[in-house]
């Protein structure tokens, strides 16, 4: 047995959330009264790594798993739905 994409019922299709991790990370970070540059010097990345996070281009799972950790955290509090 087969499915094609044609023939899945749309009516039934469930919307699934976007996570944002992004605005997740953002909003812990500033939670514990971090700069950027403090956050960084925390774990362990560059400041622009931690940016690139904040602004939603980079999604690395070990640098979330270093920033949670530095913000003493679980790592699911970052990516949980």
């Amino acid at each position: 047995m087969s499915i094609s994409l044609n023939s899945l019922d749309k009516s039934k299709a469930m919307v699934v959330p976007v996570i944002d991790v992004a605005a997740a990370v953002k909003t812990a970070r500033e939670s514990v009264g971090y700069s950027v540059d403090d956050l960084a010097v925390t774990c362990g990345l560059v400041v622009g790594e931690i940016q690139d996070i904040e602004s939603g281009d980079d999604a690395d799972p070990a640098k979330l798993k270093r920033i949670a950790a530095a913000l003493q955290m679980p790592l699911a509090s970052l990516v949980a739905m």
